[in-house]
């Protein structure tokens, strides 16, 4: 039984605010050395599939570059699968973007149906999940299934995030709604899919004639196969799952992993999770530094008197003397420079933290605010950056006209693009 996964990696990802201002969503780094979509295609590579497709559309040279012939997750091959990456092409009939997840599969399909794989494995490129999918496979082949959708169940006030499956004893699904105000459960869509080749072939061309359709699989095709004569069953997973596609969602993903235990393992040499990687010294943390319960990277240097408490630290993130970094997400190249405080804040590629500045807070509250800033921002020193306040990316001290930012206020670069 031949299986093809095609993975949607195209998502824009605004709810991730700066983060996701000059790249996709799938291609934001995540617990310090990887990046999102490492975790979807190391689940491919641990389940024994090794012919991937990437479908991408928002921004993508970051994730070509991060995956490029795809050899860290040894999908480097031509004869047996390997990976490749398709985004939006014109032709001489057709030419535009990708109007719903169904209709980036309709579109790419004549490549995806190319050496007639037996099953279409469809997989979301912004989850944070381990999941062996030879599990999911069976239980679709066991229950001679059209369409199998893995499952989850979800606290009730996500519930209205997802779309929310009905099922009967056997796992039938019964009922499918998308991202209801008022969720009759809190079983969820994870947006893992399994098709036979030629179902997949039907339900899309029907879809694709259908008057008004938005061409997405939990707004349309779904609906339309249980509403039918289909065969549609849910598969139930138990594991850790997260879509992190909001700021809050990205941030407490982090601080899971600093649980003891943790809910998702990342020392399990029985399921590694593949990443490129760049060459970086060994972690340098001075006598006197103080460091708790905190992920630290390579190439990262912690100086006497600074303190990293419940926080992960990218590549050669630097935190100098006298500096706080507290339950916070600092991303590569991140320097935090002396009697900075940084609190509950992410903070991305190549951030300046200026001397004595106060940027996030509010430790104490269980649901935090949490402050953002953008790729290369230069902090002036002593600016204080309220809970939930943004800077954009590229920001210098000229841009400020004030070192007071209030929560709910953003900050961006007022140079032009070409400036820049």
């Amino acid at each position: 039984m031949k299986t093809r996964a095609v993975i949607l990696a195209g998502g824009e990802g605004s709810r991730l605010g700066v983060l996701t201002a000059k790249r996709t969503k799938p291609a934001v780094m995540f617990a310090g050395k990887y990046r999102i979509i490492d975790f979807t295609l190391s689940n491919c590579v641990n389940s024994g599939i090794t012919d991937v497709m990437l479908i991408a559309q928002y921004r993508p040279h970051s994730l070509i570059e991060h995956i490029g012939a795809g050899s860290p997750w040894d999908l480097n091959r031509d004869f047996t699968g390997g990976v490749r990456i398709y985004t939006p092409y014109r032709t001489r009939q057709y030419a535009d973007w990708f109007t719903g997840t169904a209709d980036a599969i309709q579109q790419n399909f004549a490549f995806i149906k190319r050496g007639k794989p037996d099953l279409i494995l469809i997989l979301s490129g912004d989850h944070i999940y381990s999941m062996d999918y030879e599990a999911l496979i069976t239980f679709h082949l066991d229950h001679h299934a059209d369409l199998t959708m893995a499952t989850i169940q979800v606290n009730t006030e996500e519930a209205h995030r997802f779309g929310i499956v009905g099922v009967n004893p056997d796992y039938r699904v019964t009922s499918f709604v998308e991202k209801p105000q008022d969720p009759p459960s809190t079983l969820a869509n994870m947006g893992v899919y399994v098709f036979s080749r030629e179902v997949l072939d039907r339900v899309l061309w029907e879809d694709h004639l259908r008057v008004n359709s938005s061409h997405d699989f939990g707004k349309d095709i779904i609906p339309h196969m249980v509403s039918g004569q289909d065969r549609v069953f849910a598969f139930p997973y138990s594991g850790y799952w997260v879509d992190v596609g909001t700021v809050s969602s990205y941030w407490q993903a982090h601080m899971d992993l600093l649980k003891s235990p943790p809910p998702m393992d990342l020392h399990d040499r029985d399921w590694v999770i593949h990443t490129r990687t760049e060459e970086r010294p060994p972690v340098w943390i001075s006598s006197g530094a103080d460091v708790q319960d905190s992920m630290i990277t390579d190439g990262c240097i912690i100086e006497a008197g600074a303190r990293v408490i419940r926080s992960i630290l990218s590549p050669g993130v630097v935190i100098h003397a006298g500096a706080v970094v507290e339950e916070s997400v600092l991303l590569t190249d991140v320097e935090v420079n002396e009697g900075a405080h940084v609190q509950r804040s992410i903070l991305d590629k190549r951030v300046h933290v200026g001397k004595n500045s106060l940027i996030g807070g509010d430790t104490a509250d269980q649901n935090p605010q949490i402050s953002m800033v953008g790729k290369n921002a230069i902090l002036p020193d002593q600016i204080i950056i309220r809970p939930g306040a943004s800077v954009g990316a590229d920001v210098t001290p000229e841009d400020f006209d004030h070192l007071e930012i209030e929560s709910g206020e953003f900050v961006q670069t007022r140079r032009l693009p070409n400036e820049i």
